[in-house]
């Protein structure tokens, strides 16, 4: 008995369960599971939560997740960061097959500055998928940090607010109510990646799927809408929404205007789905969403500005192209209305003031044009010399193909030699263009 007893005392003790959230996701799901963990000046890494999908069979259990999410903090008690900084660390685990990617980033909880990660795990098999989802999901995570250290400071201030009225509030229940706005955040994450499982465009496209293999111009499409599409297309840096009430003819325009992406960006984009629309998701090139019963889709304008680049609007119903504002507008007004959104977190008072309606009145300066998608400025002659000699070609051979990838190669060539031109009239800017 003593014997034992001196074994017990030798033994950490037993870490408490870590809270769980499962999570209902249409189709098969690549993540294996997110964590929120933090380091604890005395027991190390600690996982506050974990957000897992629902499945029957369980690929990883909460110990190993718990573990693997451990691993990615226990590097970071030296940690020494530009106050802000958030570190992306991207781990592959072969002994234990599979791949975290991780956010650091310091904050303040219970009054203590401390070292935080947020994290996705996936199998190693999924590396392939992945990767090129990569730069999306990031984005989006980082922004999730951006407002949980607002979340994590306000919860802070109001903690020691309590402590003062009562004087007997715990200090456990501090910072409980993050974990809510992180499970509203991280499911899109989830619900997004299951999407890109199920149907990402490949990164072969057969040009016999395209409008591209048609007779004649006329066949699926208006000859100056698609003009209009693939100029828009172009111009918005290959990132377009197509929308319309048919599954089949917004696919096909989407498998069109993949033609003219590299083989990594067709990865990073989606086909819509038959039975019911997907939700419009910021990051990815090319995206077919459908409308709704009533013939109406509405694009999220908060969403649509975080968008790294700006997109070309595209209807099938009604033949119409309407694009945002050029690349360095975009970034102008998209920077201005995250410091509008995260102005509002930080002085919203309740949850009610925190939703997206409240955020554009917030910054007097600011006043975004929710009308953000315009008429096409630019007239293109390129594309239009392009559709009218690529349909003379005879349909069904590998020579339209080809005919394709001598166009994307002078164009390649063409922006090379405009952007040399600038650079030496400017002498790499030195003098005023």
């Amino acid at each position: 008995m003593r014997e034992e007893a001196g074994m017990s005392a030798l033994c950490p003790p037993p870490s408490p369960a870590v809270a769980k959230t499962e999570i209902s996701l249409n189709g098969e799901s690549p993540l294996l599971a997110a964590t929120f963990a933090y380091w604890d000046n005395i027991l190390g890494p600690r996982v506050r939560h974990i957000w897992a999908p629902k499945t029957e069979q369980v690929l990883l259990s909460d110990g190993e997740i718990t573990f693997l999410a451990n691993h990615t903090l226990n590097g970071e008690i030296l940690r020494n960061a530009e106050s802000g900084a958030i570190d992306v660390k991207f781990f592959v685990l072969a002994e234990k097959r599979v791949i975290i990617v991780s956010l650091i980033f310091d904050g303040n909880w219970n009054g203590d500055r401390s070292t935080y990660g947020l994290s996705i795990i996936l199998p190693q098999s999924e590396l392939g998928f992945y990767l090129p989802l990569h730069r999306v999901c990031v984005d989006r995570l980082t922004h999730i940090i951006r407002k949980g250290r607002i979340w994590m400071h306000k919860e802070r201030q109001e903690h020691f607010q309590k402590i003062v009225l009562e004087g007997t509030e715990r200090m456990e229940d501090q910072g409980q109510s993050i974990i809510p706005m992180l499970t509203g955040e991280v499911i899109p994450v989830m619900e997004l990646l299951s999407s890109m499982k199920s149907h990402s465009v490949p990164e072969e496209i057969d040009i016999s799927d395209t409008v591209l293999n048609d007779d004649d111009i006329g066949d699926s499409c208006h000859e100056g809408f698609l003009l209009n599409a693939i100029s828009s297309h172009l111009q918005t840096c290959g990132c377009s929404v197509v929308v319309g009430s048919s599954a089949e003819k917004v696919n096909k325009i989407v498998r069109t205007l993949c033609l003219f992406l590299t083989p990594s960006e067709r990865k990073c984009s989606r086909l819509c789905r038959n039975e019911s629309s997907f939700k419009y998701e910021s990051g990815l090139f090319v995206q077919g969403l459908l409308k709704d019963a009533t013939g109406s889709f509405v694009l999220p304008f908060r969403q649509v500005m975080y968008a790294p680049y700006p997109t070309t609007h595209i209807d099938v119903d009604v033949n119409t192209v309407k694009q945002m504002p050029p690349c360095h507008e975009h970034i102008y007004n998209q920077r201005r209305y995250m410091r509008s959104e995260l102005t509002a977190f930080w002085r919203a008072n309740s949850d009610e003031e925190m939703s997206q309606d409240h955020i554009i009145h917030t910054d007097e300066s600011f006043t975004p044009d929710l009308n953000v998608f315009q008429d096409i400025l630019h007239r293109d002659t390129l594309v239009k010399a392009f559709l009218d000699q690529i349909f003379h070609l005879k349909p069904g051979l590998s020579l339209r193909s080809t005919f394709l990838a001598q166009f994307l190669l002078v164009l390649h060539r063409k922006a090379l030699t405009l952007i040399k031109y600038v650079e030496d009239d400017t002498q790499k800017g030195k003098k005023t263009f």
